[in-house]
């Protein structure tokens, strides 16, 4: 499992006889007396840490049993370093009486047991021995450690996260789907959805962690010393992911490079420490070259072509690391996916009409269209039979023809709104403005529809035209003599 930084809790205890919380900083072995403080913001360095892949409450609670005077006069609990104020406030009011059902599930969210810690190492070894002749289970979590009874005080029964699906997610170290829960405080209830998921403490147990939705991402604020600049807040709305390393802050002094998402169901920052991120050597039957690992390791979307699909077929698309995911996703909805997909259509998908009112395209119109350029069109006839011509773009949002009579079409020219149609510029000059071109300025029959050269008939009779004109020229002229 992908370690959660924002588990970093401090650790709390309570004196049954002064029913005052105070935080833990050590102890003092000669005197045999814990050494505590008050959990203020202002004792901050003083605070001891609790951190899920260190041995420190192991220490502790070994240095504890042994050193400090009438023990059972303490009670342990933990609590977020992100949220110390408000949570030892809660907890704090948990103790005073009347005890209600609310205030006892609070007590034992935090609670920490020292016996139960102790006993870690001894069931570890026994389940050691067991284990080869236990069946294995297809779930990262052994389901007879959860203790359901957190979950029904949340109004969520095992039975019910079998029927939507989540209850495997749950044993997978993942989160399950927004659920309805309810949590009771005194007599006040509080219906609201959220987001469940398992977290294991250093004693070895197993404590629902509650994840509610948030009106809105909270980039605004500092998140552990981050504080997130545009351009960070631009690649979170688009694309959920901070898409760089950034240094938190969860000890004072101390930067932990990280990756940071977000949560899209809750609204939720989830951050995952960057040295545990595992960049794959392929992906999808694609090898990785040493600068997308590079890239992929410091949280940016690469984008991976000629990808192959479960069903055998080649995609493309951007690959980033998600952080609430704890894995890496695939992105299609992006700029480059689009313009792909836009000059694919516009040159090969897109569907352009093999006539207009009646008229045939032929092929080089119907490329231009494709190309978003203005034809000529002309030999149409209106419902009197008398005949027109003009220019047509196609609309490529609907795949209709759009038509404009030559005024509006040099008007839409002078304004830039139309691209001409290079392959028939000499045609529509003919036709539209009765403009000749050089090839075919001496033809003095009608051009046909797309033509810019002279046929060979035409070209030969031209040919004879040009030489009689030119006999005619060189021929002697006759004297027409002199009357007397």
């Amino acid at each position: 499992m992908e370690e959660d930084l924002k588990d970093q809790d401090v650790l709390l205890v309570r004196n049954k006889k002064s029913n005052e919380l105070k935080a833990v900083t050590g102890i003092n072995e000669e005197e045999g007396t814990l050494k505590t403080t008050l959990p203020k913001e202002t004792n901050n360095p003083d605070f001891m840490r609790i951190d899920k892949q260190g041995n420190v409450l192991e220490n502790f609670f070994e240095n504890f049993t042994r050193q400090v005077k009438n023990p059972t006069h303490f009670e342990f609990f933990r609590v977020p370093a992100e949220n110390m104020d408000e949570a030892v406030k809660k907890l704090q009011n948990a103790f005073t009486p009347p005890e209600t059902p609310g205030k006892v599930a609070t007590q034992d969210m935090h609670r920490v047991e020292p016996k139960t810690f102790l006993k870690k190492q001894e069931q570890t070894q026994t389940q050691g021995q067991t284990q080869s002749q236990t069946p294995l289970s297809n779930n990262a979590i052994d389901e007879s450690r959860v203790d359901w009874k957190q979950f029904e005080r949340l109004g969520i029964t095992r039975e019910s996260l079998e029927k939507t699906g989540n209850l495997d997610k749950l044993l997978n170290w993942q989160k399950t789907d927004l659920l309805p829960i309810s949590l009771k405080f005194d007599d006040v209830s509080l219906r609201t959805d959220a987001r469940l998921g398992l977290r294991e403490t250093p004693d070895g147990k197993l404590t629902v962690a509650i994840h509610a939705i948030r009106k809105e991402p909270e980039l605004d604020k500092y998140y552990f010393g981050i504080k997130f600049t545009d351009e960070d807040k631009q690649n979170f709305l688009k694309t959920g992911n901070l898409g760089r390393v950034a240094e938190a802050e969860y000890r004072q002094g101390e930067k932990t490079p990280v990756l940071i998402s977000i949560d899209k169901q809750t609204n939720e920052l989830v951050a995952v420490r960057a040295d545990k991120v595992k960049i794959p050597e392929t992906v999808k039957g694609v090898q990785l070259n040493e600068v997308q690992k590079k890239d992929l390791a410091e949280g940016k979307a690469v984008w991976i072509e000629n990808m192959t699909s479960k069903k055998n077929t080649p995609f493309s698309a951007y690959l980033q690391f998600n952080a609430d995911k704890k894995g890496f996703e695939f992105r299609f909805d992006n700029e480059k996916q689009a313009q792909n997909q836009t000059q694919k259509q516009g040159n090969e998908q897109q569907y352009v009409p093999k006539t207009f009112r009646k008229q045939e395209l032929n092929e080089d119109q119907r490329s231009s269209l494709k190309e978003g350029k203005t034809v000529y069109v002309s030999g149409l006839e209106d419902k009197k039979g008398k005949q027109y011509s003009g220019y047509i773009t196609l609309d490529k949002e609907n795949g209709k023809l759009d038509f404009m009579f030559p005024k509006a079409y040099k008007e839409a020219v002078a304004a830039g709104k139309v691209i001409p149609d290079d392959r028939h510029k000499t045609q529509v000059a003919v036709n539209s403005e009765g403009k000749t071109s050089e090839a075919t300025k001496n033809v003095k029959e009608p051009l046909t529809k797309g033509q810019t050269q002279p046929t060979e008939k035409q070209a030969e009779k031209q040919e004879k035209k040009e030489v009689k004109a030119k006999q005619e020229t060189d021929k002697p002229k006759k004297s027409k003599g002199r009357k007397i």
